[in-house]
């Protein structure tokens, strides 16, 4: 079976995973699916690096299994962070997963997969957790992102932009970039402790988180990332720019852009999987 074949087959997903990670017993269809997966990463691994072939299988891949970075994420829900967010954080365990695996070490690709995947995430909840000094001025800056953040919403019906959210502040658009990304440097602090003093000690600090902050997701390292983004397909450099520069949600692009958001997320993923193994190279 030529690995053309291989990514053009069914369209099926793979199994989901219960509560602890584990993998449900496969029958009819489902085993199919699971074979199909496993057709998949053999051909992949089994391609040199450098060949034709590989960039497509290996998108291929990561989109087959991107059921399973989702049903993951879902078990993270509830801390905090938008959905879209804990999807995209899933998907770079995934790509990792799907990079680093070897069949020919005998252990099954979701055995592998899921503490990768599952990693990943708690690693990006323990980097956000970290106490960075932030300089007054960002500071303040964030504070003023956050308060524009709910009038523009109310204003405009939808999430604002970097640009809108500039436009109202009367800094620049590089400005409130460097703001948000401030708000990822705070103190890590329990959920259960509680809030008020005396008689008004009352409530919790989780009584009182309201909703998702729209935030923009950063990456680590912009100049590096910036050449890989021109070489991406005009539509997916729109996506991502969209998305993590944007601060729209997949649903907001798919509206945007005039396509569904399933594909907008088949998308995002196949654009960072490109983004990562690019980085990767150049590291």
């Amino acid at each position: 079976m030529t690995a053309s074949t291989l990514t053009d087959s069914a369209v099926a997903h793979p199994s989901t995973v219960d509560r602890t990670g584990a993998v449900p017993r496969q029958r009819g269809a489902e085993h199919g699916r699971d074979e199909t997966g496993r057709m998949l990463l053999t051909r992949l691994c089994d391609l040199p690096e450098g060949h034709v072939d590989r960039p497509r299988l290996r998108d291929r891949t990561i989109e087959w299994y991107l059921p399973l970075a989702e049903h993951l994420a879902r078990r993270f829900r509830d801390r905090g962070e938008a959905q879209d967010d804990l999807v995209q954080v899933a998907t770079i365990g995934l790509i990792k997963a799907v990079d680093g695996y070897d069949p020919a070490r005998g252990v099954e690709f979701t055995s592998y997969a899921v503490p990768t995947i599952v990693g990943e995430v708690k690693r990006h909840f323990r980097d956000k957790g970290w106490a960075v000094r932030v300089p007054r001025r960002l500071q303040e800056l964030k504070l003023a992102i956050s308060t524009a953040t709910g009038t523009l919403t109310q204003q405009l019906g939808r999430s604002p932009t970097v640009a809108d959210l500039a436009e109202h502040l009367g800094v620049s658009e590089d400005d409130v970039v460097e703001g948000l990304d401030s708000g990822h440097a705070y103190a890590a602090v329990s959920l259960s402790a509680p809030v008020g003093s005396g008689d008004e000690m009352m409530s919790e600090v989780q009584d009182l988180l309201g909703g998702d902050d729209p935030e923009m997701a950063t990456v680590e390292d912009r100049e590096s990332l910036r050449p890989l983004l021109m070489k991406l397909p005009e539509r997916e450099r729109t996506i991502v720019v969209l998305r993590f520069f944007g601060n729209l949600t997949q649903s907001q692009i798919a509206d945007r852009v005039g396509i569904s958001q399933m594909h907008v997320s088949r998308l995002l993923t196949r654009s960072l999987a490109r983004l990562h193994q690019g980085l990767e190279s150049a590291a």
